[in-house]
């Protein structure tokens, strides 16, 4: 008798005793809590099933799906206890999802999470993406093209019943958003109702509101479309996703902060058409232009832009790269984030501390750069490395944030920069406001105040070049709206001014004057100020004085 023991064998069939005795507790605790027992060890799972879930998610919850037929989800559960897994569940049904659970061993839970390795990241479509049908988009864009319109189209939609629900009901507030113009979409949630505003031509207009169960559905699509965390509520997270528009890509930037009243949802439409302006539409008068063009073909030097957050300074030098570059020369950025791709330059990305302006700089310096678009100088060190760059070789275009083009100079010597560098690394300054331009169909003309036209005289009061102020000072333009759905605004325009170096100016700036006396050596060389420029637009009718007047300080009398 052989009396060998195989020690491999027996461990295997201990291996086996065990499995049955794990499946044996799990069909007991089915009956418990009266929830279906499943065996998955030769199941075969379901990879759009599994997507549904994040695997961060079903890992904190020891749950997963394995198996999708339309909007029921088969989910397999180990712990019907488990916290996270109500929470779970709840967000699953806000996604209209109807889940079917099945009570299973910690082995075969084992086997469906380890299918997340195996997902093919190139296959992963749905997540991060929302595709909206070219000929629904058509529709919905031209329905949805008034805000009367829109509502009309959320009162049907938030009363169906069907699966596809929130889906209908995204493609409608996309849309919405795309045929009105908006450039970001904000859902604030109130006591009893989720209030819908868009924010068209920069101001933000009251949309819709929506009943906290839709709400809630819509908030959890968007999460997950974002790729943030669905179970958190308590603290801000930021996502992205993207919408197929007319097989255009178009970017949008997530943001979700907590309220009294649930979370705050903020979407910012990064369109790249609303970017392919030309320098020459901008806005910028012709005589201020002219020297523009020549100052940004300079081989070293920097260009500076100022304004507060929203008032076009990416979009306006976007459009002085697109206009310089060329195969004979390498342009790199360092943005936060990039919010725009442009065809043929090297754009990067700060990434917390890891890469910062700063060091990002410094590294994009031995990139044998032309040119450098620094997003924004923050601080000192910052500065300091855009200063010596433009020293050395390089144009540095980038942006800062003061009121005026005079204020760079002091901001810059705030932050630590040395004042007596500027006279030969910074070579423009320039400042910025948008407003919103009249609609050519919608606006009327009348007649000046005693008041306004005293105002505007004392504007061009301090103007050298007299030949820039328009000879009738008479009537302006104003928005004539048609009905409560029109402004009698279509678009908005930028208002500029700008500094330019010179040899006085650069001795003045090794003491750091302060910013009045900056102001007041610069009206020497002739150039427009934003207040000026504003004027002479609404002069003209590009513009309303009271645009004007809410957009920049104007002399008082």
């Amino acid at each position: 008798m052989d009396s060998h023991f195989d020690s491999e064998a027996e461990n295997a069939k201990l291996a086996q005793i065990r499995e049955r005795e794990e499946e044996d507790v799990a069909r007991i605790l089915s009956d418990k809590y009266s929830i279906a027992y499943a065996d998955l060890s030769l199941t075969e799972i379901d990879n759009d099933a599994l997507r549904t879930i994040p695997e961060a998610d079903a890992r904190e919850a020891a749950a997963a799906a394995f198996a999708k037929n339309g909007k029921t989800l088969s989910l397999a559960v180990h712990n019907p206890n488990n916290p996270v897994l109500a929470k779970l569940k709840e967000e699953l049904a806000a996604r209209e999802f109807r889940v079917k659970e099945f009570l299973v061993s910690k082995k075969s839970l084992e086997r469906i999470l380890a299918r997340y390795a195996d997902l093919s990241f190139t296959a992963e479509s749905k997540a991060g993406v929302f595709i909206v049908a070219p000929d629904v988009l058509a529709k919905l864009t031209q329905k949805s093209a008034t805000r009367t319109a829109l509502k009309k189209e959320f009162d049907t939609a938030t009363t169906e019943h069907s699966l596809d629900r929130v889906s209908l009901i995204l493609e409608i507030l996309f849309a919405g958003a795309f045929a009105l113009r908006a450039s970001d979409i904000h859902l604030e949630p109130e006591d009893e109702k989720t209030l819908l505003r868009l924010r068209i031509d920069g101001l933000l207009s009251d949309t819709y509101f929506f009943d906290p169960k839709t709400y809630h559905q819509l908030n959890s699509r968007i999460k997950l479309l974002s790729g943030v965390k669905l179970n958190i509520t308590n603290r801000a997270q930021d996502g992205r996703f993207s919408i197929t528009k007319n097989e255009n890509q178009i970017e949008v930037r997530a943001s979700f902060i907590p309220g009294n009243y649930g979370e705050s949802v903020v979407l910012r439409l990064l369109d790249p058409e609303t970017t392919k302006v030309s320098y020459t539409d901008l806005g910028i008068h012709p005589k201020l232009l002219a020297r523009l063009e020549k100052e940004i073909r300079r081989p070293n030097g920097m260009l500076l832009t100022t304004g507060p957050t929203g008032s076009g300074k990416t979009t306006t030098l976007y459009s002085f790269l697109r206009e310089i570059h060329s195969p004979e020369i390498k342009i790199i950025t360092i943005e936060d984030p990039v919010e725009y791709h442009l065809d043929g330059i090297v754009q990067t990305q700060v990434e917390g501390k890891k890469y910062t302006f700063a060091e990002g700089l410094k590294s994009i310096v031995r990139q044998d750069p032309d040119i450098i678009m620094v997003g924004e100088i923050r601080d000192g060190e910052t500065a300091n490395i855009a200063i010596q760059a433009a020293l050395t070789g390089h144009f540095v275009f980038s942006t800062l944030h003061t009121n005026d083009a005079a204020g760079t100079f002091p901001r810059l010597a705030d932050l630590g920069a040395d004042t007596k560098s500027f006279g030969s690394a910074v070579t423009v300054s320039m400042a910025q406001r948008l407003v919103r331009k009249l609609d050519p169909n919608k606006k009327k003309e009348r007649s000046l105040t005693d008041e306004e036209k005293m105002t505007i005289k004392k504007v061009f009061e301090n103007l050298a070049d007299k030949s820039l102020v328009p000879e009738k000072i008479e009537t302006v333009w104003e928005p004539n709206p048609a009905n409560e759905d029109e402004t009698g605004y279509k678009g908005r325009i930028g208002l500029y001014e700008a500094i330019f170096m010179d040899d006085e100016l650069a001795h003045f700036l090794r003491d750091n004057p302060p910013e009045n006396e900056i102001a007041k050596l610069a009206v020497k060389q002739g150039y427009l100020t934003m207040a000026q420029d504003g004027i002479i637009k609404a002069l003209a009718g590009v513009t309303s004085l009271s645009e004007v007047l809410a957009t920049v300080d104007l002399p008082r009398i």
